[in-house]
């Protein structure tokens, strides 16, 4: 596996893609000494699927394999085509991270939660006789054709049959120069999903090893002339970003300048953050807005929410009901996204690491038609946090997030961060809720990007992360996940 946080080690080593095993039928994909567990994930029902799970981690399968597995039979049956599976996926190696966090005998919860979502899924699509994902023949690439925007143009010729068999032969070249081919399509639109998918499933190497990457990088293909095909079905104008991004690229010359490495300031960085958060997509699509302060800005989504108005309250699965902001809300989309973007800059080439922090300015700007005049915690919720002690105002934050009080929740956040005290205690509180509640998709995924991103920011901004975390959390709770409680009972946990 490769070792977490050094993701970049990857683009120089030698392996390469193509790694499929015909099983008795060759239209069918199959995956080696894995296939037995694959397929377990598939076609079990989901109501019988956790007690085999268990006595899987019981008899010595250990928690990555499982991710792996459940990623796997994912991406064979969806292909990045379903709404759901696709967020589920992008929900595995976010979960095996929280695990990592908690006591050993908890650990198997935040797993077991999403693998559960995941078959449950996977059986409602009709299990492996609806797969989407099949061995593809590789095309025969025209002599010279080495330009790194092959794959750019075989999605945006809208025909899954040619983007894949484009893909499929780049996928003799070591993994991450055929990730770099990708990102080329991945920068064509400003869209959430599409980014976090892209990173997302290339953490998940750390699982299966890259001599899945093609299954797994498959997706983020078929899901790029899927969206090609949407757009030209429904008549919508090309994205804005296919003339910005290579304009912003040359009229700076930045290909032929290294990065800089010049230390900012945090008035710097606040500066730029509310540039991007206030100003025009135009306005922050210019390389000097970067990393931190485009992740600043993301978190001022949040923290600037009114909360969902009555146009978009669904009290479907995901119970988003009136003023929350949980789930799809537009500052967990844009902070999800922007640590996307950020992650894969640190793991691509020149090009790609100037370009993807342009698409994720942009991407980020734009989005604050709605945003309130003054940030959570609101003054008055704060001058009503009295107390100092640590445990004290612990407790009380645990109280207002079971009472789904949003503005209490983040305000009792905020003055413990000025008051000095530890973030690791807080974090295990919004943890044990990030594992227990569906919040819409969108728990896990958004509970790493808090962690990343706190850890990646300075000391002036970082507290913002766990004041945004305490506001989505409060606004998620009492919608606890599906199977989440039968997964404690078979761990033996009260």
């Amino acid at each position: 596996m490769l070792a977490k946080g050094c993701w970049w080690a990857a683009l120089d080593r030698p392996w390469r893609l193509i790694s499929v095993f015909a099983d008795d039928d060759d239209s069918r994909l199959s995956f080696g000494k894995l296939e037995p567990l694959v397929a377990l994930m598939q076609e079990t029902p989901a109501d019988k699927l956790q007690p085999q799970l268990v006595e899987k981690l019981k008899s010595g399968t250990d928690l990555q394999t499982l991710v792996a597995v459940g990623a796997l039979a994912n991406a064979r049956t969806f292909g990045g085509q379903d709404y759901v599976g696709f967020h589920t996926i992008m929900a595995l190696a976010p979960a095996y991270d929280m695990a990592r966090e908690l006591p050993a005998a908890l650990r198997p919860l935040p797993v077991l939660k999403v693998l559960y979502r995941n078959t449950s899924r996977i059986q409602e699509f009709g299990g492996r006789k609806n797969e989407v994902l099949h061995p593809v023949e590789p095309a025969s690439l025209a002599t010279g054709a080495g330009d790194e925007r092959i794959v750019q143009a075989a999605t945006r010729s809208a025909n899954f049959d040619q983007a894949e068999r484009t893909f499929a032969a780049l996928a003799k070249e070591p993994v991450g120069e055929a990730f770099n081919h990708l990102q080329y399509a991945v920068q064509d639109e400003v869209d959430v999903h599409r980014v976090v998918l892209s990173w997302r499933v290339w953490a998940l190497l750390d699982f299966t090893g890259e001599q899945h990457a093609h299954t797994l990088f498959r997706q983020s293909v078929r899901y790029c002339v899927n969206s090609e095909q949407n757009a030209r079905r429904n008549n919508r104008p090309e994205s804005a970003i296919r003339s910005v991004l290579p304009k912003m690229l040359g009229q700076h010359r930045l290909l032929s300048r290294k990065l800089g490495k010049r230390e900012a300031d945090d008035a710097w960085v606040d500066e730029l953050a509310r540039t991007v958060f206030a100003g025009t997509r135009e306005q922050a699509a210019d390389p000097e807005v970067v990393g931190e302060a485009i992740s600043v800005a993301a978190n001022l989504l949040v923290l600037h929410d009114p909360g969902r108005d009555e146009r978009r309250v669904s009290m479907k699965n995901g119970k988003k009901p009136l003023g929350s902001v949980h789930g799809d809300s537009v500052g967990v989309r844009a902070s999800d996204a922007i640590n996307a973007w950020r992650n894969i800059a640190r793991v691509s080439n020149h090009r790609n690491t100037l370009a993807s922090l342009i698409v994720g300015a942009y991407h980020t700007a734009g989005q604050a038609g709605r945003a309130t005049e003054q940030p959570y915690p609101p003054a008055e919720h704060l001058e009503q946090v009295r107390g100092k002690d640590p445990k004290t105002l612990l407790a009380s934050a645990d109280s207002a997030i079971r009472e789904k009080d949003q503005f209490r929740a983040s305000a009792i956040i905020g003055r413990y961060g000025e008051l000095g005290h530890a973030p690791r205690p807080v974090f295990d509180l919004l943890l044990r809720y990030a594992t227990s509640e569906f919040g819409a998709l969108h728990a896990e995924k958004y509970y790493r990007t808090v962690s990343e991103e706190f850890v990646k920011t300075r000391a002036a901004f970082r507290w913002r992360q766990l004041v945004a975390q305490a506001r989505v959390t409060a606004s998620e709770y009492g919608n606890q996940a599906a199977g989440y409680q039968e997964a404690r009972e078979l761990l033996g946990l009260t």
